[in-house]
C-alpha cells in the first residue's frame, strides 16, 4: 500500500468527521479509532524493509523543475515517529470516546483529531524539506483549533492565540531556512541535503541556514526562552494535552533537530545554540513544574523539561548522546500520554484538577491510583522503569563529554539537579494527591472510571515496565531501527542492560533520587507553613509577560499608526496607493535609466490616434462628471473601457479584449448596485466658501497631475518594451510550444490552463476566497441609519428611477421602463447567451474564449435577469447556489491536476486525445477541458455570490424602510385611537 495513505486516510476521516450529526459520538469515535488503528498496523508492517536501515522512498512530480515534488519517505526514525503519532493517536481516541461530553461538539473534536494526525504524518513521513515546512504550519493551524476546542473559554481562546503566534511565526522563520539550505545543497530533496554536511557546514550561509531552522524547532518545542506557550495550551481538553504534549505537537521541533541532525550537527554553532537552549529549557521546566498546583500545569512544565533534556543530549554533537535522545524520545511519549490521561480522569470523575484540594484518592481510585504511580516513578527515573535507563544514558553522556573544563564540570551537576526536580514534581504528583486522608470538599464524589477509559493507561503503564525490565528484548531492535538514520547510517556501541555496574551515572542517579525526595520535603514544609503561596521570582519574570507586553506594544503602535496614516476617504487611499506605486516604479528607472529600442516603428494610424482620443475625452468627462451625475459618469467611464477593448483587439489580442468587455459589463453592475450606498447631493445645501472651493480645485489638479503622470510612465515603459526585439524571449517560447506540448493552437488559453496551470489554481483559489469573504462580510452588514432613511430614489440613482426590490412586480416593470427592454425578451435572452457561453467555453483552446470569458458571459446573462425580474423572481425559477458552484469548480480543478498524477505526471500536466465519435467525426480533447471546467463553474459561482450578495442587501435596505412607514403607520393610527385621561398619556 502507499505510505502516502498514511497521511491521506486522517485527512478524509477527518472530512468525514466533520458532516456526521452531533449525537453520533459513538460513530465518530468509530470511525477515528478505525482510522487511526489501521494506519497503525499498516506502519508497522514496513518495519522489516526498514529494520536494516532500510529506506521506502515514494515520489509523485509536482514541480521538478523547481525540485519540488511530493516525496513520502520512511526510514527507521520516521518509522519510529510514526508509530507513537498514529499509536498513540488510536489510544487517545479511545479514551476521548468516555472523555468528551455528549454536550460537547464532538464532530468537530474528532475532525481537528484526525486531521492534526495527518499534519504530523506529513511532517514524519515527508522526503522534501519545503514539504515539511508546509505540513509542519499545518500542524501549528490544527493544534490551534484543538486547543482552542472550547472556544467559549477565554483561557482556551488565549492560549490557541498565543501557541499559534509563537509556533507559527517560528514556522516562518523555519520556511526561510529550508530554502537557505536548499540554495546551499543545490536541491530540497531531503536525501541529498542528509548527505551534504560538509558542504552545509563550510558554506558561508550555514550559520543564517542554522539560525532559522532552529527558531521554528525551538518554537515548536516549547524550549527558552519560547516556553510559555506550552502551559497556556494546558485549556484544551485533556486527550489533547496527552496527543499534543506526549508524541505529536512538540515533539516535532525535536524530530526536525534529529532529522537533521547528520547535516547540521558537528559545529561549535549548533553545540552551543542547540545545547545552550535544552540546557535552559531542562533547569527551567523542571524548576517551575514543582510549584505548580494544577496537575496538567505541573505535566506540561515538566514536559518542558524533558524536551530540553532531548534537546540538551542533541546539542552535546555525540553519536550515543543521539542515540540516548532518540531512546528518551520514545520513553517520554509512554510514561506522559499515560500520566495526562490519568489526570483527566481525575478531573472527570472528582471534578478538579488542584492539587491542593486532592488527597487520599488511592482509596477511592486504587487501580488509577496505581498507574499513575508507575507513570510518575518512570517519569521520576526510578529503576526498572523506562524512564531510568534513558536518564542514565542522559547522565553518563553529561559525564564523558568532551568540552571546556567548566561545561565539563557543570553539565552533570545541571542534569543531577534536573533530576532532583524531576523527583521533586513526581513526588508531589502521587504523594499529595493519592496519599493522605481522603478529600471532603471535591464538586463530585471520586470513583473509577469506565473499564476502557482505563485501558490506554494500562497499556501504555504496562509499556513502561515492560521496557525498564527487558528493554533490549522489547525495544532494542527498534531503537536500533530508529537511531541509525540520526547518527548517519553507522551506530556507535551501547548497552540496554539494566545494570551497568557502580559507576558516575549510577551514582548521579541515586543523588537525585535522594536529593530530590528531601527537595520535596522541604517544600512540602514551607508549603504546609504558607511560605510558598506566591508564585517565585522566575514565574513574575516569565516569557508569558514578555511576549503579552510584546503584542500590547505592536498592537498601540499599529493603532497610532492607523490613527496617522488611516484614513476611511477612499480617495485619500488611493492618492497614497497611487503615488506609492508611482514612486516605486520611478526609483528604479530614474537610477539605471530607460533605453529605447531601436525597432523599426509602424507609421502613426489616424484611426488608432482617434480612438485613444475618445478614450481620453471619455476619462476625463467622468471624472469631471462625477462632481454633478454619478451614473453619467458610470457610462463615460465605461466608455473608455471600450477604447481599451478596441486597442486589444487592434493588436491582435481577442482573448484579452474579449475577457475585457464582459469583465466591463460585469464591474459596471457592481458599481451601479455599490452607488445605492451612496446618498444623493443635495444642491440646497450650503454654498461652499471661496477657500474650499480653492481646494477642491487643487485636489483635482493635484488628482489630474498624478494620474497624467502614473499614464505617461506606463505609456514610456510600454514602448520602451514594444522598441526592443525578442528574438528569444518567453513569448517565442510559448508559440512555438501552444500546439505540440499543449494541444491547442491558442496560445493564450493554452498558457493559462497548461503552461501556468498552477499559477491559475491559485488565482482562482484566490478568487473563491473573495466571494466567500464579500459574501460573509455582506451576511452581517447593515448600512448607515442615514442612507437607510433616505427614500429609494435620492440613493445615487436618478431622480425619476423609483424601485421598490421589495416588490419584484413593481421592480421588473420599473426596470423595463427605464431600461427600455421589455422583461420577456430579457427572459428569452438567458437560453442564448447560455449557448454563446457554451461556444466560447468549447472553442478557447483553439480560438478565442476559455472558461473565464464563458463563465463572465453566462453570469452576465443571470444578473441580467436579476435586473429585470428582480430577485425573489429568479431564486423562484433560477434555483442558484453559489457556494456550491464555488465548491465543484474547485474540486474539479483539483482532481484534473490529481488525475495527472494517476498516470505517473507532474501536478496539472496536460494531455490531449483526438477521438473518432459517430456522427460527428473526429473530436480533439485535451485534459486541460475538465480544469476549464473548473475554471468556468468557479467564475459562474464567485461572480454570482458577489453581485447578488450586494443586490439583497439593497432588498433588506427597502424592506426596513418599508416596515418602519408600516411601523410608523401603525403607531400613528393607535395614537388616534387610544383615549387619554388627565395625567395620563396615549402610549402607556
Amino acid at each position: 500500500m502507499p505510505l502516502i495513505t498514511l497521511i491521506l486516510l486522517p485527512f478524509i476521516g477527518s472530512l468525514l468527521a466533520a458532516v456526521l450529526p452531533a449525537n453520533a459520538r459513538n460513530t465518530e469515535s468509530t470511525l477515528a479509532g478505525l482510522i487511526a488503528l489501521f494506519c497503525t498496523v499498516q506502519a508497522a508492517l514496513y518495519f522489516p524493509e526498514i529494520a536494516d536501515g532500510g529506506v521506502i522512498r515514494q515520489e509523485l512530480a509536482w514541480l521538478p523543475a523547481l525540485g519540488l515534488n511530493l516525496v513520502i519517505r520512511m526510514d527507521g526514525f520516521a518509522w519510529m515517529f510514526c508509530m507513537l503519532v498514529l499509536g498513540v493517536g488510536s489510544l487517545v481516541v479511545l479514551y476521548a470516546r468516555y472523555y468528551m461530553s455528549p454536550a460537547d461538539p464532538v464532530p468537530r473534536f474528532f475532525s481537528f483529531f484526525l486531521a492534526f494526525m495527518g499534519a504530523m504524518a506529513g511532517v514524519v513521513l515527508s522526503g522534501n524539506i519545503v514539504q515539511i515546512a508546509f505540513f509542519w504550519e499545518l500542524t501549528s493551524l490544527f493544534s490551534f483549533l484543538l486547543i482552542g476546542y472550547w472556544h467559549h473559554r477565554k483561557d482556551a481562546r488565549r492560549g490557541a492565540r498565543m501557541a499559534l503566534t509563537v509556533t507559527g511565526t517560528g514556522g516562518l522563520a523555519m520556511l526561510a531556512g529550508m530554502l537557505v539550505l536548499g540554495h546551499i545543497v543545490g536541491s530540497y530533496d531531503l536525501d541529498h541535503v542528509l548527505v551534504a554536511g560538509q558542504l552545509i557546514q563550510n558554506h558561508p550561509l550555514y550559520l543564517t541556514a542554522l539560525v532559522l531552522i532552529l527558531l521554528g524547532a525551538l518554537t515548536k518545542s516549547a524550549q527558552f526562552p519560547f516556553h510559555f506557550w506550552l502551559p497556556n495550551a494546558m485549556a484544551a481538553p485533556t486527550p489533547v494535552s496527552a496527543y499534543l504534549h506526549s508524541a505529536t505537537m512538540v515533539k516535532a521541533g525535536v524530530f526536525l533537530m534529529a532529522r537533521l541532525w547528520p547535516a547540521l550537527s558537528g559545529t561549535e554553532e549548533w553545540f552551543w545554540l542547540v545545547g545552550g537552549a535544552g540546557l535552559a529549557t531542562l533547569l527551567v521546566g523542571g524548576y517551575a513544574a514543582m510549584f505548580q498546583n494544577d496537575l496538567k500545569g505541573l505535566l506540561a512544565y515538566s514536559t518542558i523539561s524533558h524536551l530540553g533534556l532531548i534537546t540538551l543530549l542533541l546539542g552535546l554533537n555525540s553519536p550515543l548522546a543521539a542515540v540516548a535522545a532518540v531512546f528518551h524520545i520514545m520513553n517520554h511519549a509512554t510514561f506522559k500520554a499515560s500520566l495526562f490521561m490519568a489526570v483527566g480522569i481525575v478531573d472527570h470523575e472528582s471534578g478538579t484538577r488542584d492539587i491542593r484540594r486532592l488527597s487520599g484518592l488511592r482509596t477511592m481510585m486504587p487501580i488509577t491510583a496505581t498507574l499513575a504511580m508507575v507513570a510518575s516513578a518512570a517519569m521520576a527515573g526510578v529503576p526498572l522503569l523506562n524512564g531510568f535507563l534513558s536518564k542514565e544514558m542522559f547522565f553518563a553522556e553529561t559525564v564523558y563529554v568532551n568540552t571546556t573544563p567548566l561545561l565539563e564540570w557543570l553539565l552533570p551537576v545541571a542534569a543531577t539537579l534536573a533530576g532532583m526536580f524531576s523527583v521533586a514534581y513526581s513526588l508531589r504528583f502521587t504523594v499529595d494527591v493519592f496519599f493522605g486522608p481522603p478529600a471532603t470538599d471535591l464538586p463530585r464524589p471520586p470513583h473509577e472510571p469506565p473499564h476502557w477509559m482505563r485501558v490506554p493507561v494500562e497499556l501504555l503503564v504496562l509499556a513502561c515496565l515492560v521496557v525498564g525490565t527487558l528493554p533490549a528484548w522489547s525495544v532494542g531492535a527498534y531503537l536500533a531501527a530508529a537511531a541509525r538514520p540520526v547518527v548517519g547510517g553507522e551506530l556507535p556501541t551501547y548497552s540496554l542492560a539494566v545494570w551497568h555496574g557502580f559507576n558516575t551515572p549510577f551514582v548521579m542517579s541515586l543523588v537525585a533520587l535522594g536529593g530530590g525526595i528531601a527537595l520535596y520535603a522541604l517544600l512540602r514544609r514551607q508549603r504546609a507553613q504558607g511560605r510558598l503561596d506566591a508564585p517565585p521570582l522566575m514565574h513574575r519574570l516569565s516569557g508569558q509577560r514578555m511576549f503579552e507586553h510584546l503584542l500590547a506594544a505592536l498592537t498601540l503602535a499599529g493603532r497610532n499608526g492607523r490613527r496617522l496614516l488611516g484614513t476611511g476617504r477612499l480617495q485619500w487611499q488611493m492618492l497614497w496607493l497611487a503615488t506609492a506605486a508611482l514612486v516605486a516604479g520611478t526609483l528604479p528607472l530614474w537610477a539605471r535609466g530607460l533605453p529605447i529600442g531601436d525597432r523599426a516603428q509602424l507609421p502613426l494610424s489616424p484611426t488608432f490616434a482617434l480612438l485613444w482620443l475618445l478614450g481620453a475625452v471619455c476619462a476625463v468627462a467622468a471624472a469631471w462628471q462625477a462632481k454633478y451625475h454619478r451614473l453619467a459618469a458610470l457610462t463615460l467611464l465605461g466608455g473608455a473601457g471600450l477604447c481599451v477593448c478596441l486597442t486589444f483587439l487592434w493588436f491582435s489580442a481577442p482573448d484579452l479584449a474579449l475577457t475585457q468587455i464582459v469583465v466591463e459589463i460585469v464591474t459596471t453592475i457592481l458599481i451601479l448596485l455599490g452607488l445605492r450606498w451612496l446618498p444623493r447631493r443635495d444642491e440646497s445645501l450650503r454654498v461652499p466658501t471661496l477657500a474650499e472651493e480653492r481646494r477642491t480645485q487643487l485636489r483635482r489638479y493635484r488628482d489630474l497631475a498624478l494620474a497624467l503622470s502614473a499614464g505617461a510612465g506606463m505609456a514610456l515603459l510600454s514602448f520602451a518594451m514594444m522598441s526592443r526585439p525578442f528574438p528569444d524571449s518567453t513569448s517565442t517560447f510559448f508559440l512555438e510550444r501552444a500546439l505540440t506540448e499543449g494541444g491547442g493552437t491558442n496560445v493564450v488559453n493554452v498558457m493559462l490552463v497548461d503552461f501556468r496551470g498552477f499559477d491559475t489554481f491559485g488565482e482562482i483559489v484566490v478568487l473563491g476566497i473573495v466571494a466567500l469573504t464579500v459574501y460573509a462580510l455582506l451576511r452581517r452588514f447593515r448600512p448607515a441609519r442615514e442612507v437607510m432613511d433616505l427614500p429609494p430614489q435620492q440613493r445615487a440613482l436618478p431622480a425619476d428611477v423609483d424601485t421598490d426590490l421589495a416588490n419584484p412586480r413593481q421592480t421588473a416593470d420599473t426596470a423595463v421602463g427605464y431600461l427600455m427592454v421589455p422583461a420577456v425578451l430579457v427572459r428569452l435572452l438567458l437560453p442564448f447567451a447560455t449557448l454563446v457561453s457554451m461556444y466560447l467555453f468549447m472553442r478557447g483552446h483553439n480560438e478565442p474564449g476559455g472558461g473565464f470569458v464563458a463563465g463572465l458571459v453566462f453570469s452576465v446573462a443571470l444578473l441580467l435577469q436579476y435586473i429585470v425580474s428582480g430577485t425573489s423572481w429568479v431564486e423562484a425559477h433560477l434555483p442558484l447556489y453559489p457556494r456550491r458552484w464555488i465548491g465543484v469548480g474547485l474540486l474539479a480543478a483539483l482532481a484534473t491536476g490529481l488525475g495527472a498524477w494517476a498516470w505517473g505526471y507532474p501536478f496539472l500536466t496536460s494531455h490531449t486525445a483526438h477521438l473518432h465519435l459517430p456522427l460527428v467525426g473526429e473530436v480533439h480533447v485535451a485534459s486541460a477541458l475538465f480544469f476549464d471546467i473548473g475554471v468556468f463553474t468557479l467564475v459562474v459561482g464567485s461572480t454570482m455570490l458577489i453581485l447578488t450578495g450586494i443586490a439583497h442587501q439593497s432588498v433588506r435596505s427597502h424592506r426596513y424602510n418599508n416596515a418602519r412607514a408600516d411601523d410608523e403607520a401603525a403607531e400613528q393610527a393607535a395614537a388616534a385611537t387610544v383615549p387619554t385621561t388627565r395625567g395620563e398619556t396615549a402610549w402607556n
